[in-house]
């Protein structure tokens, strides 16, 4: 019996339990690397998130930053003749107005129209962008 168990021993110590343990390594060091990889992917990830949200903050800077562009401009003429007619001449009742007619009131209302749309379109492009990633 004694020997039996012997034999068995020298045959699982030797070229069996070698492969068994060069197998079980290995298969550790797998999955060792690929929680590696997977944590260095999510740091990267992570960075480029916010490298990201320090570019679109920098967008915003340089947009808001400029109040003479042409666009804003047009939008600020428009709204001193809205508010000319609406707090002065309505509100406070101290004049009053000639009605815009013709090709100004079309100008004036698709300025109006287009810093609008302009503005909700680039909300919407930036919502779906958002969903995507």
């Amino acid at each position: 019996m004694f020997a039996f168990a012997s034999l068995l021993f020298q045959f699982l110590g030797g070229p069996v339990a070698k492969a068994l343990v060069s197998a079980y390594q290995a298969h550790l060091t797998a999955s060792t690397s690929d929680k590696q990889t997977a944590a260095t992917l999510a740091g990267q990830e992570i960075a480029a998130q916010n490298a990201e949200t320090q570019a679109i903050t920098q967008l915003k800077i340089a947009q808001i930053g400029h109040p003479f562009e042409p666009e804003k401009i047009a939008m600020y003429i428009t709204l001193v003749y809205y508010a000319k007619c609406i707090i002065w001449d309505k509100v406070l009742g101290l004049g009053t107005t000639d009605v815009v007619a013709g090709p100004i009131a079309v100008w004036a209302g698709l300025i109006m129209s287009w810093y609008f749309a302009k503005r909700g379109a680039e909300n919407v492009t930036t919502i779906i962008r958002a969903i995507r990633n």
